[in-house]
């Protein structure tokens, strides 16, 4: 069964650049509802911790860099089938890429500087949640 949340990032380079508000219009209006958002600072052993599954990946290292390089925004959004269909809206991970219309096609810098973190399966998007917000923030009702 498809989860109806999922986790996405605002990441540092659209924060940076304040797009933040245009992002988050971007995914309500692919029918994403907001559930639970805030605004922080990844210290360097936290984006460790959250981008472990690519630990032994070569862009592991700037990969962290760059997360922890300025505030980024995590989201918890709602919608039937939450996980693919942001997939979809986000579009590929080099905005060069991306289809027509997708988040990093409109407000990515590169393949590195993409705009948004999207969860990529539905156990991700769980332990993702749970990383950045507490059960009670994540599962309210709508």
């Amino acid at each position: 069964m498809a989860s109806d949340r999922t986790l996405a990032i605002i990441k540092p380079d659209a924060f940076g650049r304040a797009l933040a508000g245009q992002v988050l219009a971007h995914l309500e209006h692919a029918g994403f509802r907001l559930v639970s958002a805030r605004v922080l600072h990844l210290t360097d052993a936290q984006a460790r911790e959250f981008y472990a599954v690519h630990r032994e990946r070569p862009f592991y290292g700037s990969l962290v860099s760059f997360m922890t390089s300025g505030p980024c925004m995590p989201l918890v959004l709602a919608r039937a089938d939450a996980v693919a269909t942001l997939r979809k809206v986000i579009g590929a991970t080099d905005p060069r890429e991306a289809e027509p219309g997708t988040v990093r096609k409109l407000f990515a810098e590169s393949k590195e500087r993409n705009a948004i973190h999207a969860s990529d399966s539905d156990t991700n998007a769980e332990r993702e949640q749970a990383f950045f917000f507490a059960e009670t923030e994540r599962l309210r009702t709508l």
